[in-house]
């Protein structure tokens, strides 16, 4: 059997008395795309900090591709391509300069680099703005772009970290039909967190995540059938009012 692309167990993480993550367990597979879902202040960010490594935690683990995050940091984390939420592209650097900037930073072969930017640009549809500064881009061309750059030096596992917020319908279902081709087409896992519920696809691993605890895992499929609902909405609905009462 093939290592899970992560694997989290009983993680905790606490910034004063009151814990933001209790307890949280779940995994994902290499080629599943999962949902992390939950309102803002669920814990979403706390997770993805302690996943690569900002924060760390003392109780619980976290397993990545089979290395453990503590013991094996630095082979753990070079599995990883990562998507922050708040933007972190280079406003006055052009769309290729950025680009360049994270090959250099990730040690990618020279050799490689122009084949992988030019099919980077390519794949979202800016070859032809390979010079333009990034801030003269809109929202959604950006988000798409540091979306390609996390994948640039081919990674195994990719958190996104609600990447589509404040962007209109169409650029969030244009950047998530390209996260999910390469995720079925290269087999990594996609950790895709998020509060909306619309991103959620019925075939998706979906972990809800309220209050810091795990409410339910599984497949959003099985979840709907657990709860007895018709839709993702209804069931993350009945799951968080039942917490909450």
């Amino acid at each position: 059997m093939s290592e899970a692309a992560l694997e989290l167990s009983n993680v905790s993480f606490s910034y004063t008395k009151r814990p933001v993550l209790d307890g949280v367990s779940f995994s994902l597979d290499p080629g599943q795309f999962c949902v992390l879902l939950g309102v803002n202040g669920a814990g979403k960010t706390t997770l993805f900090s302690l996943i690569t490594r900002l924060f760390v935690s003392r109780n619980g683990s976290i397993n990545i591709y089979g290395y453990d995050l503590k013991q094996q940091s630095r082979k753990a984390l070079a599995q990883l391509g990562v998507v922050f939420q708040q933007p972190t592209l280079d406003l006055d650097l052009s769309l290729i300069q950025n680009l360049h900037y994270h090959c250099a930073l990730q040690g990618i072969n020279p050799e490689q680099v122009a084949d992988r930017l030019q099919l980077a640009m390519e794949e979202v549809g800016l070859a032809d703005r390979s010079t333009d500064r990034v801030r003269a881009l809109s929202g959604g061309q950006r988000r798409r772009i540091e979306l390609v750059r996390a994948l640039l030096h081919q990674p195994r596992l990719l958190l996104a970290d609600e990447p589509t917020v404040g962007l209109d319908i169409h650029s969030r279902q244009a950047i998530l039909q390209q996260v999910r081709e390469r995720c079925s087409q290269d087999g990594i896992g996609v950790l895709w967190a998020t509060h909306l519920v619309d991103e959620v696809e019925p075939q998706d691993q979906l972990v809800i995540l309220h209050g810091g605890k795990v409410l339910a895992r599984g497949s959003a499929e099985q979840i709907m059938q657990q709860t007895g609902s018709d839709s993702v909405k209804q069931a993350f609905n009945q799951l968080t009012r039942s917490e909450s009462s």
